[in-house]
């Protein structure tokens, strides 16, 4: 037979431990809130992320897709009338992507809709 007298004394302990209220001082309690506020204060004061823009992106990259292949032209092309009317395509095609993304840009006014918000770590936003 089981003998419940040791169930009973570990029913009491675990009881006992349960009514066990551990405060802390006051004293240390306002000194740790003390501290996480200014902590607190220090993280807002702190940008919370940092923007990169990203709208002259498409334009960099058609400009020197163009390019290359503008330079590609002139190398391989051996007609030298023919390389030049196909790198002035090709460097007329960069220009023109130059300037259809600074008119969107500007029309469509979504410079501040392509950027990427990079947050720093700990900070609260």
């Amino acid at each position: 037979m089981r003998d419940n007298r040791s169930d009973l004394e570990i029913e009491e302990l675990i009881r006992a431990s349960m009514k066990i209220t551990d405060d802390p001082a006051p004293e240390l309690n306002h000194r740790l809130k003390a501290a996480l506020y200014q902590q607190e204060t220090v993280l807002r004061k702190q940008p919370a992320a940092h923007k990169l823009s990203l709208w002259y992106l498409p334009m960099v990259l058609n400009l020197i897709t163009f390019s290359l292949l503008a330079l590609l032209a002139l190398i391989m092309i051996e007609n030298i009338y023919l390389s030049y009317f196909a790198a002035g395509i090709c460097f007329y095609a960069g220009v023109a992507g130059i300037v259809l993304t600074i008119v969107g840009v500007k029309r469509a006014n979504i410079k501040k809709d392509i950027i990427i918000r990079i947050e720093k770590r700990g900070v609260m936003a």
